[in-house]
């Protein structure tokens, strides 16, 4: 039987956004990119879900709002994607598919509650553009990739290490999602990488202990001083062509360009360097994603939320043109 995932066969041409020459972009339901909504094209083979729950944060409370956020920022983006030079909506289709509705007031059963969702999502084929929520979310999106992939390659944009133990004894929060998915084994330990890291730790020791799990760390002053061509590059070749999960906190930016957020740091990437870095990743394989932590109570004329947007249409967009690829290989043969 052949993997859900692989495109065999001639397939209708994909339903796109809504056409802005016909509907005002204000007008309409926000869903993301104003695309369709799952249930009207019945399959998609990249899934857009949001997961509104913030309960594992450690300060500023208010992400269980970022995925419609993200969704009403992305009313103003468009079909064709220059900087890659491709459709992703024509590519593919893209579908939006709702929320995951998490216990807020039960953090392992809300855990539980996203893996199950993701599994079905994944199960039907799709790759999973996920609008977060807190960074608690990305363990159980990982369980579930993993499944499907076997142990994957990471790449962790986020001023924070989130490989922490515990906080207040809880397991399961918004840092500590990376620690726990490199002890049940479903992270490729070879290819381990934080990106945008900066700001005051605990201690030396969370270095360590993070060098121990595998993690390589590009901090913002890093990307600042090599720039994103040569911080791309050196990202493709730690991947290799392994399967790869993108986990994207929002606060990797700074908060110049991110003020969004819950625990923001000084000194971080412009939205422009996270953009350029992501697209010198398009020869990855990317099998699924998430941005997280998009707090838009603190945001200021959607700075946070644009921003956020156009980071899931790059991500979108490269699942997009993959998808075609091997949709072309397969109808070659």
């Amino acid at each position: 039987m052949s993997d859900p995932e692989t495109p065999r066969g001639p397939v209708a041409p994909p339903r796109g956004p809504v056409d802005s020459s016909r509907v005002p972009r204000y007008a309409g339901p926000a869903t993301y990119a104003r695309l369709p909504r799952l249930d009207e094209v019945g399959r998609a083979d990249v899934a857009v879900v949001g997961v509104p729950f913030d309960s594992g944060v450690s300060y500023r409370p208010g992400a269980r709002f970022g995925g419609n956020a993200i969704r009403e920022a992305s009313r103003l983006l468009r079909p064709y994607n220059p900087a890659q030079d491709a459709s992703p909506f024509a590519l593919a289709q893209v579908a939006d598919a709702g929320d995951i509705a998490a216990n807020p007031f039960n953090i392992n059963e809300a855990v539980e509650t996203v893996e199950a969702a993701a599994d079905e999502l994944l199960g039907t084929g799709a790759r999973l553009m996920t609008l977060g929520g807190d960074h608690t979310i990305a363990l159980p999106l990982l369980r579930s990739v993993a499944k499907k992939h076997g142990p994957v390659a990471l790449l962790h944009f986020d001023a924070h290490l989130d490989t922490w133990d515990t906080y207040f004894g809880a397991e399961y929060t918004h840092g500590t999602p990376f620690r726990r998915a490199v002890e049940e084994g479903i992270l490729d330990t070879s290819a381990l990488s934080h990106v945008g890291t900066r700001g005051p730790l605990y201690g030396k020791q969370d270095l360590t202990d993070d060098e121990k799990m595998g993690f390589g760390i590009v901090t913002s002053a890093d990307v600042m001083r090599r720039g994103v061509d040569e911080i791309a590059d050196q990202l493709r070749q730690r991947i290799g062509d392994r399967p790869l999960y993108i986990s994207i906190d929002i606060d990797c930016l700074d908060p110049a360009h991110a003020p969004g957020t819950g625990t923001p740091e000084a000194g971080g990437m412009t939205s422009r360097e996270l953009l350029e870095i992501l697209r010198g990743l398009a020869s990855c394989n990317l099998v699924s994603a998430d941005v997280v932590e998009v707090a838009p109570a603190y945001d200021h004329a959607e700075i946070t939320a644009v921003a956020a947007s156009h980071t899931a249409y790059e991500l979108t967009t490269i699942m997009s043109r993959q998808i075609a690829a091997t949709r072309e290989e397969n109808e070659g043969k």
